[in-house]
């Protein structure tokens, strides 16, 4: 097993110290893939090209396997995405048929499964989950390791299936991640963690792991302070008295109970959100600087941040345009990159046929990719708004900065028409918003035109004055132009730099 030393061991933290100096690394791999994880794998990663694989994919929260996601603090456009995989039906079959197809012991598991749990929602995830695991021990080179993170009210089943695709000698820890959170319920013990699953790819001596170590038990501290404890055993077997060594000790191996605080929902970018000192304890331990770390369900991308931090290189797979667009983001503002994004359109066919096959997600990528702003992560109950910008208006009175707001509204269907201008006006109005845009994938009516330009125009701080209401295309996009806007507040126009020069720059 190969090992890498600290020289000191700091208070609280995880401490690990390259076996080398850092060299900068190329990040050759980054790429971002917008799709299901399932064909990505298959299609597009190579056997043994990945060094670390953490997954939190969406997982059962309601005892009574009915409901895998709304009122769990699921993310809305996960649950559009997975509605029908979720639940027993021909998406369920093909996924067992094809494990069944392919044998061996994972095969022998699910069908067990199966037998004591029936065709319900429970059965239908592992039947998602089955096919995705062998693929990624598949593309796990034999030095990797993998992390899949779920909670205790599937953790039992995956687990078997862990060791039917992994192998039971490969399981390495059953980590406990302890948090806290506001109580709820009063018969019975709070449910206050999740459980991370590492498996190592073979048992391989090459494996890599680097040993973390944290704080001392105060009683030792009191006792030996930081100092390295000499002790053993006499000729008779009996212990002999501890002593301190000159040098300091590295402290106490990390164990398997790690109490991570969450990330407050308040902050949270998506409501899955995980911590990224969590991540950063995963990836530091498992890898090394220049290996690939993969997240098949990437969310919004606290691997791929982590990752990018640690100077790996890194994949991230997403089944949704607004997970993908989050993690633009983050890149973007962090590091000043502007990563590859996979799978997404490329033209207007493209466009079209996101359309046709969710028009939810067709929106999300509209309004990231063509204004660069996050959209609504929920398409109910929006007012046909599906996206709100903001730029900068300058100081009041008081010298307060004060911004203006830009709304978008993205419809893909072929009946377009003036009354949809007319709604979006009304919209702005009710919102008290300066600027709108409003993208559409059909060419606007000659009415649509006139209506916009009734709103009539908006002039900013520096003098430059903008329509009120814009209509854009998506054949505009794919021809090079950009929605014509005022510049920003300064952190979205460092984020801007790292864009194209053509991009808008927007908040």
């Amino acid at each position: 097993m190969r090992m890498v030393r600290a020289r000191k061991a700091k208070a609280g933290k995880d401490v690990k110290v390259p076996k080398k100096k850092a060299t900068k690394v190329t990040h050759s791999e980054d790429a971002l893939y917008y799709g299901d994880n399932l064909p990505v794998l298959r299609d597009k990663i190579k056997s043994e090209s990945i060094d670390l694989i953490y997954l939190d994919p969406p997982f059962n929260s309601n005892a009574n396997y009915n409901v895998l996601f709304g009122g769990n603090g699921k993310s809305q456009a996960q649950i559009h995405a997975f509605q029908d995989t979720w639940h027993w039906g021909p998406e369920a079959e093909t996924n067992y048929a094809d494990v069944m197809a392919q044998g061996g012991r994972a095969a022998d598991v699910l069908e067990a499964l199966r037998r004591f749990l029936g065709d319900n929602d429970m059965m239908a995830y592992l039947a998602m989950m089955t096919p995705r695991l062998i693929e990624l021990k598949r593309v796990l080179k034999k030095t990797g390791s993998i992390y899949l993170h779920c909670d205790p009210t599937a953790s039992h089943y995956l687990k078997l299936i862990m060791d039917a695709v992994f192998g039971v000698k490969h399981f390495q820890n059953e980590i406990i991640w302890h948090y806290r959170k506001w109580s709820t319920g009063k018969y019975q013990f709070q449910r206050n963690h999740d459980v991370i699953f590492f498996y190592s790819a073979s048992d391989t001596k090459d494996r890599v792991f680097n040993q973390l170590y944290m704080e001392r038990a105060a009683s030792t501290l009191k006792r030996f302070g930081t100092a390295r404890i000499i002790s053993g055993y006499d000729e008779d077997g009996r212990r002999l008295p501890a002593e301190m060594a000159e040098e300091e000790s590295l402290g106490v191996r990390q164990d398997d109970v790690w109490d991570i605080g969450r990330v407050p929902p308040i902050k949270q970018l998506f409501p899955t959100q995980k911590p990224e000192k969590l991540l950063d304890r995963i990836i530091r331990a498992s890898s090394n600087e220049g290996d690939v770390v993969l997240d098949p369900f990437c969310g919004c991308g606290t691997a791929v941040v982590v990752a990018q931090q640690l100077r790996r290189r890194w994949i991230g797979i997403d089944i949704t345009h607004l997970a993908i667009g989050l993690i633009e983001f983050r890149l973007q503002d962090a590091f000043g990159i502007r990563p590859k994004v996979l799978g997404a359109p490329e033209d207007l066919d493209g466009a079209r046929n996101l359309f046709e096959r969710d028009p939810f997600q067709f929106e999300a990528w509209a309004v990231t990719r063509i204004l660069g702003i996050k959209p609504n992560e929920s398409q109910r109950g929006d007012g046909g708004i599906d996206g709100v910008g903001r730029f900068y208006l300058g100081r009041d009175g008081s010298g307060k900065e004060q911004y203006g707001k830009i709304l978008v509204s993205v419809k893909g269907g072929k009946k377009t028409g003036v009354a949809m201008i007319r709604d979006f006006r009304g919209a702005m109005e009710r919102e008290k918003a300066e600027l709108g845009v409003f993208i559409s994938l059909s060419k606007p009516t000659a009415d649509m035109t006139a209506e916009a330009a009734r709103a009539g125009r908006y002039r900013e701080i520096k003098g430059r004055d903008f329509p009120r209401i814009q209509i854009f295309t998506v054949e505009d996009y794919f021809e090079g132009r950009r929605p014509d806007l005022p510049p920003t507040i300064e952190d979205a126009r460092k984020r801007a730099d790292a864009m194209a020069p053509d991009s808008p720059r927007l908040l």
